[in-house]
């Protein structure tokens, strides 16, 4: 079964407190994933941030919303258990509770539009569209959009661009990374086929203990074995271990395989791992907006 989306998982939850018993929440989750046939991968999945469990996460914020619903009350740090509301709910057995079944009560509709909407009739303020993300997943997704767009942005710009201009970034991106020594040096080891691509050697690190060999092609078809095998070739004359090929385009599968069963390490970066590189390094982008999310600091209430 996939992951229920946080909604679905508040009826289950509020049913798990019907007993009336001041609840774990680590209880919870391990009762709730039983309940929904939950596989140990649905249990460890993580949210796109890599930082928390989806699971764990969706579970959290149902019980967030049943609180602020005031159908279930907080009993403590990482406790609850159900309120009169609750049972009295429960007792009219509804087939679902979600966002719009919670906009009945006035401390919900406060807590989800301000104190100005509590009066509100909740028919006049229910959501067009109930979302099925939590606020996290939520967010992360728009992330996730946002630097899709950006990525396919900068691929577009890249593809139009001249070769020079090409090889100036790919020096930018290697110095960014911590590699290449200072653009001067980096910029006078590489640079030299002049045949829309750009061949060289570079520092691994300011001391120049080692070098990489570095080959990068502005190509819209896809870049094959037999480039990456003759590139392999390449690095014996300079007595090169380590080599990076970047294209703006893609890898064929067979030029995967071939990197995974060499001596030598090349790493093959295509289009959207070249893109995702200069977002990451801040090379040729720039930072528009930056949003703080905070969470509570639990050990600051540990002595209270």
């Amino acid at each position: 079964m996939a992951i229920p989306d946080y909604q679905t998982i508040m009826l289950p939850l509020l049913k798990l407190a019907s007993d009336e018993k001041t609840r774990g929440i680590r209880e919870a989750k391990d009762l709730l994933a039983d309940s929904f046939g939950l596989t140990d991968d649905d249990r460890l999945a993580l949210l796109p941030s890599g930082k928390q469990r989806t699971f764990d996460n969706r579970v959290a914020w149902a019980k967030t919303y049943l609180i602020k619903a005031g159908l279930l009350a907080s009993a403590g740090r990482g406790y609850f258990m159900i309120t009169d509301r609750g049972i009295e709910e429960l007792r009219c057995e509804p087939e679902r509770i979600d966002v719009d079944f919670l906009l009945r009560f006035p401390e919900f509709r406060e807590f989800r539009f301000g104190s100005d909407e509590s009066s509100t009739n909740p028919s006049d303020k229910r959501e067009s569209r109930v979302v099925e993300a939590t606020p996290e997943e939520l967010l992360e997704s728009t992330v996730a959009e946002l630097r899709a767009s950006l990525a396919d942005e900068l691929l577009e710009k890249i593809k139009a661009s001249s070769p020079q201009f090409f090889e100036r970034l790919v020096v930018e991106l290697i110095v960014a990374m911590g590699y290449g020594g200072s653009m001067k040096d980096a910029g006078q080891a590489i640079g030299r086929s002049g045949d829309g691509g750009i061949d060289g050697v570079i520092k691994e690190d300011r001391l120049g203990l080692d070098v990489i060999y570095l080959q990068a092609k502005r190509w819209e078809n896809t870049v094959g074995r037999p480039t990456i095998q003759a590139f392999a070739g390449s690095l014996e004359g300079v007595r090169a271990r380590r080599g990076i090929v970047i294209t703006t385009s893609t890898f064929s599968k067979e030029a995967h395989e071939y990197v995974q069963h060499i001596e030598k390490k090349i790493i093959l970066l295509d289009g959207r791992r070249l893109t995702d590189l200069m977002i990451d390094f801040d090379v040729g982008v720039t930072k528009e907006e930056v949003f703080e999310v905070k969470r509570l600091d639990i050990d600051f209430f540990l002595d209270e």
